[in-house]
């Protein structure tokens, strides 16, 4: 038995105590000292947990993830393994529940609502409604993961009308994925039992999702940033808002995580009390966590801080296991378990990339990417062409952004975009969302090939490629994973991220942005393996449409 004594923090009851609290896997007792706050002593209160993310996109196993994530007070995580599945189906779920149970870390996998998540791009598997119904039976599947496919189940698809009603009968939460869903049709979709969005990026979209009953997930992400937006939230809504990354990279995870939106939100001037019900309260009592919160005969689940400002977290501990201290991991690397992986892609040629001019007249659809997030507006501008064909325009940033389909052979899907600002080369990366073929953008068709070519060689990974620097990151599970250890990894991508910006990206997140090109279920204007998306029409367009 092990006893801490410090300024307990009950949230429920809204007070602050110094107590001591004795503990094994589970909170045996808790003796109230005083019942004011002791300066002397630090502050103890449930851990953090991150509402919804997807762990693939850390680029780290869940085992790596995890190691990371306790320095700074996350005891748990409630995860959607879309990415994988889409890659490597079922086989990649049961991959990430069985790595994520080799460290003391409590993971929340859901099922995947939407594998492929649409039809017009190609992924490494699907996953159907019998897929998702089986999923859902299994205790470690605790929800079924964000319906992205708004558009059916509005208009009452069959499959998707049978994953939902999966998760009714089976009394599973469902998570919501409607970006800019407003008025009826918001309310149709939030009826149909959808409990949560965390796609909302202004106050008055979020709030009418709230007034229908939807909770609400605040995003801050590595690419998607909608904290300052929807944090004024917290004030009035307490019970329905929780935190949640999406995205996070792993340089920004050996950084902070949920930890650091509690700081801003008590920077904002949002009560105490209220920050700690989104960051530790809601997402135990909303998905039926098995997650303690500082109850007797609860499993002893908690942080330590210093202060209620900084929150700097100097120990985690989670079911009685000491995890982290001062900001060190005290995790121990596991042996890992053998992965799945599907890529069956051969180098590209030059030639590949060409695209054939009409006329110099002729305007071209252009995707405009924008920094923080997931959402891209479109333009039409004229191209610069050379000898018959179409390049990129650097003095007018129009870059070539083109996706290989990393699962056969098939045509190159080409297009243009702006806002990437490379002055010099160009950048690949296999995590791209959400079927994760390989994306580049560059500067000319050479640096193109090369920096896919550097990806194509070690089967899945980000890489740069201009005349100062060649670098690659393999990512050899599922080609959006490494096993290796998560610090290091955090560097290098780090060191990758830093060769972009000094290649002239202006973005926050260059790879990260460059991940969510392909996403054809955020509009508006997107590229799949398939050809251009135009997310407003639900439907491909050519590059010469008008």
């Amino acid at each position: 038995m092990q006893a801490i004594t410090g300024n307990l923090i009950n949230i429920a009851k809204r007070s602050i105590q110094l107590s001591t609290i004795e503990f094994d896997s589970h909170i045996r007792k808790i003796t109230v000292l005083r019942e004011e706050i002791d300066p002397r002593y630090p502050f103890i209160l449930p851990g953090f947990i991150d509402a919804h993310i997807h762990i693939e996109s850390s680029m780290l196993i869940p085992a790596e993830f995890a190691r990371l994530a306790v320095t700074h007070g996350t005891i748990a995580t409630v995860s959607d393994p879309h990415e994988i599945a889409n890659v490597c189906g079922l086989a990649g779920v049961q991959y990430m529940i069985d790595n994520g149970k080799t460290v003391p870390f409590k993971f929340n996998f859901g099922a995947p609502s939407c594998v492929p998540a649409t039809i017009f791009e190609t992924a490494g598997a699907a996953l159907d409604s019998h897929d998702v119904h089986m999923l859902l039976q299994h205790p470690e599947i605790r929800y079924l993961s964000e319906m992205m496919n708004f558009p059916g189940a509005l208009n009452g698809d069959p499959e998707v009308m049978k994953k939902i009603e999966s998760a009714h009968s089976l009394g599973k939460p469902i998570d919501g994925h409607a970006p800019g869903l407003r008025g009826d049709a918001a309310k149709k979709y939030i009826d149909l039992g959808i409990s949560t969005d965390h796609e909302c990026f202004t106050y008055e979209e979020a709030d009418e999702k709230l007034g229908y009953g939807m909770k609400i997930i605040i995003r801050e992400g590595s690419a998607a940033r909608n904290f300052e937006a929807l944090i004024p939230l917290l004030h009035h809504h307490p019970d329905l808002i929780m935190f949640g990354s999406d995205d996070k990279h792993p340089d920004e995870l050996a950084i902070s995580h949920i930890n650091a939106l509690c700081q801003r939100a008590v920077e904002k001037g949002i009560d105490l009390f209220n920050i700690l019900q989104a960051a530790c309260i809601n997402p135990v009592q909303h998905y039926k966590l098995d997650v303690g919160l500082l109850n007797e005969n609860e499993p002893a689940d908690f942080i330590i801080v210093s202060d209620l400002t900084s929150f700097y977290v100097m120990d985690t501990f989670i079911d009685g296991k000491h995890v982290a201290h001062n900001g060190k991991t005290l995790i121990e690397r596991n042996i890992n378990l053998s992965a799945p992986h599907k890529f069956n892609c051969t180098p590209i040629h030059q030639e590949e990339l060409y695209i054939q001019a009409i006329n110099d007249e002729y305007d071209l659809p252009v995707i405009e990417a924008l920094d923080g997030q997931l959402i891209t507006l479109k333009s039409k501008e004229k191209p610069l062409i050379k000898n018959g064909s179409c390049h990129s325009n650097i003095e007018n940033d129009i870059l070539k952004i083109v996706v290989v389909n990393r699962y056969g052979k098939a045509a190159i899907a080409k297009a243009f975009i702006k806002n990437f600002r490379l002055k010099k080369g160009a950048i690949a990366s296999s995590v791209a969302h959400d079927s994760h073929n390989i994306v580049a953008v560059g500067v000319d068709d050479e640096s193109l090939m090369h920096a896919i070519n550097m990806i194509i060689q070690v089967k899945g990974g980000i890489s740069i490629w201009n005349e100062d620097d060649q670098q690659v990151l393999p990512l050899p599970v599922a080609g959006l994973m490494s096993s290796e250890d998560g610090y290091k990894i955090g560097e290098i991508y780090a060191h990758l991220d830093a060769a972009a910006k000094r290649a002239g990206s202006t973005l926050r997140s260059p790879y990260m942005t460059l991940s969510f090109m392909a996403l054809l279920v955020i509009p508006n204007l997107k590229l799949s393996d398939k050809g251009l998306f135009d997310g407003e029409t639900f439907r491909l367009i050519s590059l010469l449409d008008h």
